[in-house]
């Protein structure tokens, strides 16, 4: 019997203010580098309720989404260990709330900062995936999905059993 191949499915969120796009900085294999807020989605949780959670643990602020950018699939092959991983990423774009009082960030997570769009593009080369640019592009571009358009059932949050 063959193994069945499963993607790693993400959420991530992509939050503008004032013309700046917010990132985090972290620790990766591949060493330290930029990244959209985002994270693994985790069992028991919808993609809305995952890139809400990943905000808040990644940069200590609430989040709270209204549309959908896409849905996003790349491949990475780590170089150190010749891993290939592919990745099944939701991008959110919504209002980012206040940062919640004594909330550290996540481990791995050395700081959050705002980029303008040139200063994404210029910073490529160390950017966690190409997914970090193309999201942000996509969301300069006016891309914006209802919500509605992602369905969780029910039996995602039930007790197994």
């Amino acid at each position: 019997m063959s193994t069945r191949w499963k993607p790693s499915v993400t959420v991530a969120a992509i939050i503008e203010r004032d013309g700046r796009y917010l990132l985090v900085e972290e620790h990766t294999p591949e060493g330290l580098r930029l990244n959209n807020p985002a994270g693994h989605l985790d069992p028991g949780e919808g993609p809305v309720e995952g890139c809400v959670r990943e905000v808040l643990e990644e940069t200590a602020h609430r989040f709270t989404p209204t549309a959908l950018l896409g849905v996003y699939l790349s491949r990475l092959q780590r170089p150190a260990t010749g891993e290939d991983i592919t990745y099944l990423r939701l991008a959110f774009t919504g209002t980012l709330g206040e940062a919640v009082p004594g909330r550290a960030l996540d481990a791995g997570i050395v700081r959050t900062l705002w980029l303008t769009l040139e200063e994404v593009r210029a910073s490529r080369a160390r950017h966690r995936s190409p997914l970090v640019l193309r999201c942000i592009e996509d969301h300069a571009a006016g891309r914006r999905l209802p919500l509605e358009a992602i369905y969780t059932d029910a039996s995602v949050w039930a007790t197994p059993g």
